[in-house]
């Protein structure tokens, strides 16, 4: 499989500062690994992440989704050029989390010249599947 990355050089240190400051961070969310055409994150299960239940919020699974898919379609595109932006999300949530970690992988399903699809898989610490998400990003030229 060829690299996907705009940047075929991309390293994961490289996407360490994409989180400071924003909802990722606040989440705890960490970048694990990067291959040629994937990323994959982890999210804590924690007083952050859980519903009143003491189970993993499927906000917070989303808001994984997002984060994983957004930055794929963002890493994949001259971004001197483009950005990408969420259109849609959807989720199916399959499994509860009660603690530990949930690790998300996201991978293209499409990448086109004005819309990507991303599906990414989320996962509990023995691999069963927690969420399956699917997010449409558009592609947009900067302008001015």
């Amino acid at each position: 499989m060829p690299v996907i990355w705009f940047k075929p050089e991309l390293r994961l240190a490289d996407l360490l500062p994409l989180g400071q400051g924003t909802m990722g961070e606040h989440l705890g969310i960490e970048w694990m690994e990067l291959g040629e055409d994937f990323i994959k994150a982890r999210m804590p299960v924690d007083h952050r992440t859980k519903q009143p239940y003491g189970l993993l919020h499927g906000g917070a699974s989303v808001a994984l989704a997002e984060t994983l898919g957004s930055v794929g379609a963002a890493l994949s595109v001259d971004p001197s050029r483009y950005i990408a932006v969420g259109m849609e999300i959807n989720a199916n949530h399959i499994r509860s989390v009660r603690d530990g970690f949930v690790v998300g992988t996201t991978r293209p399903v499409h990448r086109g010249s004005t819309t990507q699809v991303w599906e990414i898989r989320i996962e509990d610490e023995r691999g069963k599947l927690v969420c399956i998400s699917r997010l449409t990003v558009a592609i947009r030229k900067i302008t001015g």
